[in-house]
């Protein structure tokens, strides 16, 4: 049953996905789809949608890692509980999460309407690519932390104390024991972080107004408005390319960590 499931949901919309890649609406060979990524407009997308990618998974990181450390320090009661904190808002549509941020983040939302009774600025971040990076890290979120938290909780307290004895203070433990012990949450969390983050276009979409346009914003117009299931197939591939190439180089490091 896994192998149909496979071949109907994962190996053949890849192959059709090659298949409208190079080929013209009349089914000719081409490789205009592939390298009209380096149009202007393309390819302004989709370094922008880099650019966000690595913003996102380096503030989810960085927030991550100190919070699984904290996390792991907890009693055990509590740990199971922070812990279905962190996963609760999943269990909400990703649509409505999205929706939510942006009446808070309108210019008459609930934020700015607390800000005014308060005498205080008001935010204006709707509409702006700082909007879209606040949404992605909090949607984000939980798949950074709940790796990082899991390798911290296979790791033995006998080791921490065994380097204690033999006299390593706090930073050495953290850099030497830590560290190499959690790089593979790290990894983990790395990729399941920044392949959707380059890959989103909801987001961007509902937050951005139109005026962030990310490269899954223009395959979303290139299948859905505009009907060109070629381009949106070529671009999709060269995006695909970059999501390989990233979980490659993040498989790499993970197995020499």
């Amino acid at each position: 049953p896994y192998l149909l499931w496979m071949a109907g949901f994962i190996l053949l919309p890849v192959v059709m996905i090659l298949y409208y890649a190079f080929t013209t609406t009349s089914g000719h060979f081409t490789l205009l789809n592939i390298s009209s990524i380096f149009a202007s407009i393309h390819l302004k997308s989709l370094l922008l949608s880099l650019k966000l990618a690595v913003i996102c998974t380096g503030v989810c990181l960085a927030l991550s890692y100190p919070l699984a450390m904290i996390l792991n320090n907890m009693k055990e009661k509590s740990q199971g509980f922070i812990v279905f904190i962190f996963i609760l808002p999943m269990w909400m549509n990703f649509m409505l999460r999205i929706l939510a941020w942006k009446l808070l983040l309108s210019n008459n939302g609930v934020i700015n309407t607390m800000l005014a009774s308060w005498n205080l600025p008001l935010l204006d971040v709707l509409n702006t690519p700082f909007a879209v990076v606040f949404c992605m890290v909090y949607d984000f979120l939980p798949f950074m932390i709940l790796p990082i938290y899991n390798a911290m909780s296979r790791i033995e307290p006998d080791i921490i104390e065994a380097a204690k004895d033999l006299g390593a203070n706090n930073i050495t433990i953290f850099f030497k024991i830590i560290v190499p012990l959690t790089l593979s949450g790290v990894v983990s969390g790395i990729t399941m972080v920044f392949v959707p983050a380059l890959t989103s276009f909801a987001i961007s979409d509902l937050l951005g107004g139109g005026k962030v346009l990310l490269i899954g914003n223009v395959i979303e117009q290139a299948f859905m408005q505009e009907y060109n299931w070629n381009l949106g197939s070529g671009l999709s591939l060269v995006l695909m390319v970059f999501v390989i190439a990233s979980m490659a180089l993040m498989s790499a490091k993970g197995e020499e960590g």
